[in-house]
């Protein structure tokens, strides 16, 4: 006979190395019991990273007696009874497996009561019970978990560092104290407090705990409702991004999950908001009916499966645009965080050519903002074209506003737009590649290039979009080479290119000819963007006619675009600030990159030390 069937101990060891991975697994699993528990605190305590110790003591509902034996075999639950139920899973536990695969690589004390008597105690090691007595009456439960794998000594060798393990743990209950805050979560490493929560239900808070006030100062609240899904949370401006996707939380009905197509969905909301490789830092919390949702599809149950994810992700993502669209996102610049004196020599640090035009200026309080500073002794390249770009507002800062204000008022009398950015006043250029602008709320510098993408984009994007699918036909045919790989990509996808108005011939084993093109292609840039296509292709298997304009947008913005070392005169630098602020996104180029930044006149006299 080859089939035969696994004792129950070493089927709980298996288990155990599903569900069981790392310390932060028995942390995370003991802490979804004590929350499933109706728990409104919850202690964790660990050593060593918890590998000496953990142990999670909550004031929760509790067990009986029979209850807290009962609850260590395999498969043992109290929240699924039938099939029907484990559609509708509301707690973050159901399965029955945890604490079954716990004890079994550890030696674990529990010590539970209800509250109406005495408690029990029960001890167990490798999951087989050793001793077991009563206890105080104190309602809710006490778990100590000690020297987990001691039974299994080839997982240990797969233990990082201490402060890796402490991290992955640290990482578990902050997520935890995001989900839920209001549940009050103290945790302790080696008697030492790392982290402690109010349990008021403030998420900000929590926020500002884990992430730092800096951060939680730039969160913005969400809320959105449809029919299916009610979304809430907070979402980190475009200035505040990671290098990971680690800092997204999504949270669905209380439990924090991951999903790569949510993820998706959220940076979809930050469109051309982001930097090219950086994440948002976001905080969403999901509430659904269970019946929309398949939470038994990994053993952690940190993956889950939407069966209206269309209409989910398409809420998710008109969430995000919708908070940004109402908020002007104009980074605010700062003083570093350093030392009184430390901030003087980085910041306020003067060359000699600096201190010479310094002292020349004798009195700065009657020189017009445009008139040059004398400087005799050290030649700027710069000057000399700066000047010539100033020459049409050398007459009178006053009057020039006064002139353009009466044609802004005549602009949005016939144009009426949402004001996300105030008007802005040029008072000159640095280097060719930034306008400096002010008004009464303070110095503002806008990155020129970064300000013209950002506009021809959005023009371009809407003329892409307008057109028809009618194709130009060639005179002289486009032709392609293609690696093995691609050419049988095309041959698989022909049909899904023809759709979009590309039709490959066969011009040897792996070379193509194109003899037309939709008339929507970017003039000089019909190669790039059939090669664009072509990679679509490649690594989604179709075609998305919208991306690929958007792309071509993007690309026509970035070709089109005055570059740096460019000086522009005033009306120039102010019509393209005016075209800026009609923008429908004006802070951030189709790449991501800021386009303005803000000093106030707080920072500015702070920078001078007028204020301390």
């Amino acid at each position: 006979m080859k089939i035969y069937q696994m004792p129950d101990a070493l089927a709980n060891k298996i288990a155990a190395g599903e569900v069981v991975e790392r310390p932060a697994s028995v942390v995370k699993e003991l802490v979804e019991n004590s929350i499933d528990a109706n728990s409104t605190w919850i202690k964790v305590e660990v050593a060593e990273a918890g590998l000496d110790t953990i142990k999670i003591t909550d004031n929760g509902e509790g067990m009986s007696e029979e209850d807290c034996e009962r609850a260590f075999l395999r498969h043992a639950t109290s929240k699924i009874q039938n099939e029907t139920d484990l559609f509708h899973v509301r707690t973050l536990g159901f399965r029955g497996e945890a604490l079954a695969s716990i004890a079994a690589v550890s030696r674990l004390k529990i010590k539970t009561s209800t509250g109406e008597k005495a408690g029990s105690t029960i001890e167990l090691e490798g999951g087989k019970l050793v001793q077991k007595e009563r206890s105080d009456a104190r309602q809710g439960t006490e778990i100590t978990v000690q020297d987990l794998f001691y039974n299994t000594p080839a997982r240990l060798k797969y233990m990082k560092t201490i402060h890796t393990e402490l991290g992955h743990i640290t990482d578990v209950l902050n997520r935890m104290a995001l989900s839920h805050p209001n549940i009050r979560f103290e945790i302790t490493h080696n008697g030492k407090m790392l982290f402690q929560s109010s349990g008021r239900g403030d998420l900000l808070q929590i926020i500002a705990q884990v992430y730092g006030m800096s951060v939680a100062k730039k969160m913005i609240a969400v809320s959105h409702e449809t029919l299916d899904f009610n979304i809430k949370g907070y979402i980190a401006k475009p200035e505040i991004t990671r290098a990971s996707r680690n800092y997204i939380s999504t949270i669905i009905n209380g439990r924090f999950v991951r999903s790569i197509p949510l993820n998706k969905a959220i940076t979809n909301g930050y469109h051309t908001l982001l930097p090219i490789g950086r994440q948002p830092l976001v905080i969403l919390s999901i509430e659904m009916d269970p019946i929309l949702l398949d939470v038994n599809v990994h053993p952690a149950k940190l993956e889950v499966r939407f069966s209206k994810e269309k209409e989910l992700y398409e809420a998710v993502e008109t969430t995000i645009k919708d908070a940004f669209r109402q908020r002007s996102l104009i980074p605010e610049a700062q003083m570093p965080k350093k030392s009184q004196e430390s901030s003087v020599q980085h910041t306020l640090h003067f060359d000699d050519r600096e201190e010479k035009r310094a002292d020349a200026k004798e009195d700065l309080s009657s020189t017009s903002l445009f008139d040059p500073v004398p400087d005799e002794t050290v030649p700027d390249p710069f000057y000399e074209a700066q000047q010539k770009a100033l020459e049409s507002v050398q007459e009178d800062t006053g009057s020039f506003i006064e002139k353009k204000t009466v044609d802004i008022e005549t602009n949005q009398e016939n144009n009426v737009y949402h004001e996300r950015i105030p008007v802005l006043y040029p008072i000159g250029q640095h280097h060719g590649t930034y306008i400096l602008a002010q008004n009464e709320k303070g110095l503002y510098i806008i990155d020129q290039h970064a300000a013209q993408e950002r506009i021809k984009y959005e023009f371009f994007r809407d003329k892409l979009g307008e057109v028809t699918n009618e194709v130009q036909e060639l005179l002289i045919p486009l032709t392609f080479d293609f690696s093995k790989q691609e050419a049988l990509m095309i041959e698989q996808y022909q049909e899904e290119l023809k759709k979009v108005g590309l039709f490959f011939e066969s011009f040897g084993e792996q070379t193509f000819i194109i003899r037309s093109h939709p008339q929507w292609f970017p003039k000089g840039f019909e190669e790039e963007t059939i090669r664009e296509i072509v990679d679509q292709v490649m690594e989604e298997g179709k075609v998305s006619i919208q991306k690929i304009r958007e792309e071509a947008a993007i690309l026509m913005s970035c070709k089109r675009s005055i570059k740096a070392n460019h000086f522009l005169n005033s009306d120039d630098m102010f019509r393209l600030l005016e075209d800026l602020r009609k923008s429908t996104d004006p802070f951030t180029c189709p790449h991501g990159r800021p386009i303005i930044v803000h000093f106030s006149g707080y920072e500015m006299e702070k920078m001078f030390k007028r204020v301390m």
